[in-house]
């Protein structure tokens, strides 16, 4: 059976920084790398005007995001999958995660120091959370 890393992603620098890690990781051990992306609610928007109409949800939104950060990576063609998960950014990759038996949740190190520490991060709450190891990414830029 193939192993299984997941990462989490938005639209942020740093997100698509733990996921260039993730696919480094997936590469390098053979596994295939599963790119997910959260979403709480089931908001739908209606766009257009008299019959042309596109309806977005938002796990519509979700996945484009997880697909356009997948397509992104360096991963050897049929080692990356993108989807959509509901909940919170922590907890839809715990439940991810144990869904797919992964064996590595990565996610980035955004609000890991200072006042983020006290409201808490999405590495943090998978940490602890988590049904298998956790890989926390140093995703911060030197200035």
């Amino acid at each position: 059976m193939t192993e299984v890393i997941v990462v989490g992603v938005d639209n942020s620098e740093t997100a698509k920084r733990a996921a260039m890690a993730a696919a480094k990781l997936a590469t390098a051990i053979g596994a295939e790398l599963h790119v997910i992306s959260g979403f709480s609610d089931d908001r739908i928007e209606e766009f257009g005007s008299g019959s042309d109409r596109i309806i977005v949800s938002s796990a519509d939104s979700a996945e484009y995001v997880a697909r356009q950060v997948s397509e992104a990576l360096d991963v050897p063609k049929g080692k990356v999958k993108y989807s959509a998960a509901r909940g919170t950014p922590a907890n839809a990759l715990i439940s991810y995660a144990e869904a797919t038996d992964a064996s590595v949740i990565v996610v980035g190190n955004k609000r890991m120091k200072g006042l983020g520490r006290v409201l808490g991060s999405i590495a943090n709450s998978v940490a602890h959370g988590a049904p298998c190891n956790v890989y926390i990414v140093n995703t911060e830029v030197d200035a």
